[in-house]
């Protein structure tokens, strides 16, 4: 790596070229705050929050986006730098929802915790006229409180430039600007698909994901209710941040642990119906392959995606599986198979899911998701909604005692836990396919390795029994958009896709626990956290989704086989073309 010699601080630095002052402070152990950077997503320099000086320049300079250079000397707290930081809090404070008590960020705000630290109080320090802001609930997964907005546009920035789709910007200009959609409509009239990107970038309680916890209380009360709950792969790789453990510590055994001592009657695994997406999934793919269907065949486990492909690759939506998502498919199930076997109406059955996902709110909503004839899952909530409803109950976490999840819907394959990370689906799904092809379980390959990794697109070539599968995967809509771009060109062919809406997958959802810009721009949490799922699917015994007994059982007592006629009507869904204006 070609350096440079600067000084910071007094103290000599070699910084690498082309780096700008702040990664290089960063990288010398020096912290330089800031709030509207987002590195590789919202590079503006805008919020003035990472001044510095620089010795030969008449004004500060912002670090986010500037430059490292031979010879050059920065200072990073000088008195100047540090009343220009402060001046630029109490002027966004001027204009700012100071309703912090009642506030779902607070304690976990970026606005806050630098006016922690720079010593900004709630003073008023400047007076004169104030934004009045309408909150905006119009859509089904979140809402917008532009009283406790600060301008930074992280929110733009990763719906137009991680997404690709950019349904909300800054309107207006001078003081009367604020972030909305087009023409000032409300988000529900426009294509957003409610992957909860903006929520996750957001550094205050401008934006957040509407509540379930009082229904899933009201739920637990109701003495006629029979209430389940699953929890998605994903989620034991993070709620364990909420609660100050390291990143990427998976938390599984604790995760069922207070999920029972909050009352829920039965506490289950979404990993079994990840396992169950995977037989249906693996036997539509080869029945594609095998009698001429449609291809390539695209994953159909992320509703985000989902959403994405009925706005704006409506012709594509044949290549889509059938299959419904492992959160659908689990409650089709526990209001079908559960609920005959254990006798139970499936009526009085409240199915709660736990994701690490927005998007999944919305996938309620959905037609053709009601095995059952009633809504396969009636209430999600996502990783941080738990957190806090574990918070609620003044459950001790990290104390709680490793548990297992209930039977019969609470085990899983190792295959299964990988969804929650890019390239997991893939993974599982060949595993399995490659089985079903050879026949040979013991030569039959478990890692499939090229598909792993965060990288937005990644490609392979399989070839199984004679029969040469060529696959895909892609995270992040705008990754999506690129390559379907590319298979309608006729420049790319393949026979499966995978694509998860968020970028990193699952690990990385919109309802995940928030991460500060200070963190997130050094650190790749969609890495660490996919750790954690791979260290399980390591230690499970079970590696392939078909081995699960559970599944097989389930088979053999109410589906038949895969792809089975009762298969279809209760685990397989269907899809619409959206307008671009239509929610």
């Amino acid at each position: 790596m070609e350096t440079v010699n600067i000084k910071i601080n007094g103290i000599d630095v070699a910084a690498a070229k082309g780096s700008t002052i702040l990664q290089a402070a960063h990288d010398a152990g020096i912290k330089i705050p800031t709030l509207c950077y987002l590195k590789d997503i919202n590079e503006i320099g805008a919020c003035r929050i990472c001044v510095v000086e620089v010795k030969g320049a008449r004004s500060l300079v912002a670090s986010c986006v500037y430059p490292v250079n031979e010879g050059m000397e920065v200072f990073t707290n000088t008195p100047r730098v540090l009343e220009s930081r402060k001046k630029t809090l109490q002027l966004i404070l001027s204009d700012h929802n100071q309703d912090c008590l009642g506030c779902v960020r607070s304690g976990n705000c970026e606005l806050q915790t630098l006016c922690k630290e720079l010593g900004v109080d709630n003073t008023a320090k400047y007076y004169g006229a104030k934004n009045e802001h309408e909150i905006d609930d119009s859509a089904v997964h979140m809402i917008r409180d532009n009283s406790k907005c600060i301008l930074c546009r992280r929110c733009a920035a990763a719906c137009a430039n991680v997404q690709g789709i950019g349904v909300i910007g800054a309107n207006n200009r001078g003081f009367a600007t604020e972030i909305g959609c087009a023409f000032e409509k409300d988000l529900s009239e426009t294509a957003c698909v409610n992957c909860g990107q903006c929520i996750a970038v957001c550094p205050t309680g401008a934006l957040y994901e509407k509540s379930a916890i009082d229904d899933v209380l009201a739920a637990i009360a109701d003495p006629e209710k029979h209430v389940v709950v699953q929890a998605a792969p994903a989620v034991r790789a993070a709620l364990g941040e909420e609660f100050g453990l390291p990143m990427g510590t998976q938390v599984q055994g604790k995760l069922a642990a207070a999920l029972r001592r909050i009352g829920f009657d039965k506490v289950f695994d979404t990993n079994f119906s990840a396992d169950l997406t995977i037989v249906e999934e693996a036997n539509e793919l080869l029945e594609r392959i095998q009698k001429g269907g449609k291809l390539p065949m695209i994953t159909s486990c992320s509703p985000g995606w989902i959403k994405y492909c009925e706005h704006y690759f409506p012709d594509m939506i044949d290549n889509l599986s059938t299959c419904k998502s492992p959160q659908q498919m689990f409650g089709a199930v526990t209001k079908t198979y559960y609920a005959e076997k254990m006798g139970i109406d499936p009526k009085n059955i409240v199915c709660v899911s736990v994701m690490p996902c927005t998007a999944k709110k919305f996938e309620l909503t959905r037609d053709d998701q009601n095995a059952a004839g009633v809504p396969d899952v009636d209430i999600s909530m996502t990783t941080r909604e738990l957190a806090r409803l574990i918070k609620r109950f003044g459950l001790d976490f990290t104390a709680l005692p490793d548990e297992g999840f209930d039977s019969p819907l609470g085990s899983g394959t190792g295959a299964a836990v990988i969804f929650g990370a890019t390239g997991g689906v893939m993974e599982a799904a060949l595993r399995t396919a490659v089985w079903k092809l050879t026949g040979e379980k013991d030569n039959s390959p478990v890692e499939f390795k090229d598909v792993r990794g965060v990288q937005g697109i990644k490609e392979a070539t399989y070839e199984v029994a004679g029969l040469k599968v060529k696959v895909a995967v892609a995270s992040g809509l705008k990754n999506a958009h690129d390559l379907l771009t590319k298979v309608q060109n006729g420049e790319a062919d393949y026979q499966f896709i995978e694509i998860m809406g968020c970028p990193g997958g699952c690990v990385n959802g919109g309802g995940q626990p928030q991460v500060p810009a200070s963190i997130r721009n050094f650190v790749d949490i969609r890495a660490e956290r996919a750790k954690a799922l791979y260290s399980l699917d390591e230690a499970n015994t079970l590696r392939f989704s078909h081995e699960n007994p559970d599944i097989q059982t389930l088979y053999k007592d109410y589906l038949g086989e895969p792809g089975s006629h009762k298969a279809h009507e209760t685990l397989h869904t269907s899809y619409v073309k959206r307008k671009i204006h239509e929610i």
